[in-house]
């Protein structure tokens, strides 16, 4: 494939990864195919990719910043404690196989689709965050176990993280992204530490495709803010049973 053709292909397929994942989650399910396409290993694909997540967040981080959705400490907490998981989930990922991943990653994706539609109607009461005592240490808690997955396979780890802010935390759907994307550049930093220890990471092709999305990122998560909820809910609605269907059946 021209040079050209594979760098102008990495920058759009990472444009619209960053966008996804910025909103909901599984734009990881779009760059690891390309990647693999272009010739990768999936363990090698897998580490490559981080690079991307890695800068992805950064951006993303600061454009929510700039809109004044601010989420420390909270999210250095769950972010440090998804950071340990992180690191034993990786070095698990150095030897990827999992043929069941996308079935169980699909469950995951309706599971989370399925209380954003069906989540009882929110009161003045119920609008009072949770990110204190008990809600804290429980996240802690999960946050531990989502760095595992995320470290291991990290597509689709958006969703999980959605659900728990959601459930546990009753953040909104934009406080929920700005946590999650932190959280996710807290712990990728130990990913791509593991990938790159263990030489699992093309450098060349995860710049392009970390240029995308950058690019990505920030913009939607300023967009993002800008539309509140609603219009957050529904595009996650339908992009996690868009790609929880196509998990389970291709």
């Amino acid at each position: 494939m021209d040079i050209y053709l594979e760098i102008g292909m990495l920058i759009a397929i990472g444009l619209v990864a960053g966008a996804i994942n910025t909103v909901a989650g599984g734009g990881s399910l779009l760059t690891l195919p390309i990647l693999i396409f272009l010739g990768l290993p999936p363990n090698i694909a897998n580490g490559t990719n981080r690079i991307a997540i890695l800068f992805q967040n950064i951006f993303t981080t600061a454009g929510f910043k700039s809109k004044g959705v601010l989420t420390f400490p909270f999210s250095i907490y769950v972010g440090i404690s998804a950071l340990f998981g992180a690191i034993l989930g990786a070095q698990i990922a150095v030897d990827i196989k999992g043929e069941t991943f996308n079935k169980i990653l699909a469950i995951i994706m309706l599971v989370v689709v399925f209380y954003m539609v069906f989540k009882p109607k929110t009161t003045v009461k119920s609008l009072t965050e949770k990110v204190k005592g008990k809600h804290l240490y429980l996240s802690i808690i999960l946050f531990f176990f989502i760095g595992i997955y995320g470290g291991f396979i990290q597509a689709g780890v958006g969703f999980i993280m959605l659900l728990v802010l959601s459930s546990v935390n009753n953040l909104t759907l934009v406080k929920s992204n700005a946590v999650k994307v932190t959280v996710v550049l807290i712990y990728t930093i130990a990913s791509v530490a593991v990938f790159a220890y263990n030489h699992k990471i093309d450098w060349q092709l995860g710049i392009f495709l970390a240029i995308g999305n950058a690019i990505g990122g920030w913009v939607t998560s300023r967009w993002s803010v800008r539309k509140g909820d609603t219009i957050i809910k529904n595009i996650l609605i339908v992009m996690v049973i868009v790609m929880a269907i196509k998990l389970w059946f291709f």
